[in-house]
């Protein structure tokens, strides 16, 4: 048979979590089964030569509100794409995607539309939730990427047989090649040897809402340095707050502890130097940040939110803490720094479950078999057929 058509879209390529599991999918669907097909509102990012490497074809939608005339213009496109080109699965990444793709792959009848939400939610207003729950209820299907997302839906009136998890995956292969860990401290000015706490985030904001967390590990750092001379701090990303919490460090008396590296595509370099990695966010849905750490084989701090108790387990592969309490967030630092074997148990643990649970063969093989069995059911098999005749 020939390849299912299929077209994955997301808002656009910039250093994300959401866009960095977009791109793992998109390129490595099995080729045999799937002719992928790439929409996004622009085509910007880091993340797009990683699209242009598999010669994927991008469709480009640029719209400025998802609610104007403009908008509905751009929905008929895609609408159209998907007939003119025989798609038979939808597949969008994130609220913005969710909002404008889903209706326009409905409108073309596409047989099979997916929507993905891959967060808890906390930053939405309620009109947003009721837009993306209407949005909802025409596709056919809700994929979520934490036991902890989907329950929350639940409780929200969606229909829980319409959901299902899909962990993130994680290329642990990025994680297995030896490394200079020396490197790391040369080129950021440390002492050798100096044990690094690192955050690896998008410096972000909603208002007043520092949903990341960062605010918190700086305070926690603080308490930290005062127990232990020698340690420093990683913030490892970028965003509007940055300015903001390099001047919250600079009261704190941090300045010569902390470092902001902004955006590194060497991650797992500075995970192999690192000590302690920590996720202090106060929502979540599945962070790439805390599995990568694991996949590095670094033991992790995070904050009980979202899937991060998913993640780490049962306090197997790390510590979990509260949101919002730096005490208990710079105790669980210390304890760590203090306690070597424990550090090593933890690492080797997290090394072990995420090849285990979130492996990207696992995200992989997940979402064909989830296409393939929503494309089995009669009436959309029926529908498929019918755009499959369409576009010939």
């Amino acid at each position: 048979m020939d390849p299912v058509r299929l077209l994955k879209f997301v808002s656009d390529f910039r250093i994300g979590g959401t866009e960095r599991q977009f791109v793992m999918a998109a390129t490595a669907l099995d080729s045999r089964r799937f002719d992928v097909h790439v929409g996004c509102f622009r085509k910007f990012g880091q993340f797009l030569a990683g699209i242009e490497r598999h010669g994927l074809p991008v469709s480009e939608y640029p719209i400025n509100s998802l609610y104007n005339a403009r908008s509905v213009r751009e929905r008929l496109n895609l609408s159209r794409y998907v007939v003119r080109h025989g798609i038979r699965v939808v597949h969008a990444y994130g609220f913005y995607s969710n909002l404008f793709a889903v209706p326009a792959a409905w409108w073309g009848g596409t047989p099979v539309v997916i929507a993905s939400v891959r967060d808890s939610g906390d930053l939405w207003t309620s009109r947003q939730r009721l837009a993306q729950r209407a949005v909802s209820l025409l596709a056919d299907h809700v994929v979520v990427n934490a036991h902890a997302v989907g329950d929350v839906l639940a409780r929200e009136g969606y229909d829980p047989a319409k959901i299902t998890v899909i962990r993130n995956g994680i290329d642990t292969a990025r994680f297995d090649a030896a490394r200079d860990e020396g490197r790391i401290h040369r080129e950021l000015g440390m002492a050798p040897g100096a044990p690094l706490v690192t955050v690896v985030s998008r410096l972000s904001r909603s208002k007043e809402f520092d949903f990341k967390g960062v605010r918190h590990f700086l305070d926690a750092a603080a308490r930290v340095s005062a127990g232990f001379d020698d340690a420093r701090f990683l913030v490892v990303g970028d965003g509007i707050s940055r300015v903001e919490l390099e001047q919250q460090a600079e009261r704190l008396g941090l300045t010569r502890r902390v470092v902001f590296t902004g955006f590194r595509l060497d991650v797992p370099d500075v995970l192999a130097a690192s000590t302690v990695a920590v996720l202090p966010s106060l929502t979540e849905g599945l962070s790439n940040s805390l599995l990568e750490a694991m996949a590095a084989g670094v033991p992790v701090v995070a904050t009980r939110v979202g899937g991060n108790p998913e993640a780490v387990g049962d306090d197997e592969a790390g510590i979990i803490v509260p949101p919002g309490d730096d005490a208990l967030l710079a105790s669980a630092i210390g304890r760590l720094l203090r306690d070597r074997a424990l550090r090593e148990r933890l690492g080797r643990a997290g090394r072990s479950r995420v090849g285990r649970l979130f492996s990207i063969r696992r995200m992989v093989g997940d979402t064909e078999d989830l296409y393939q069995r929503l494309l089995e059911h009669p009436a959309r098999a029926a529908r498929a057929l019918a755009i499959q005749r369409r576009a010939l």
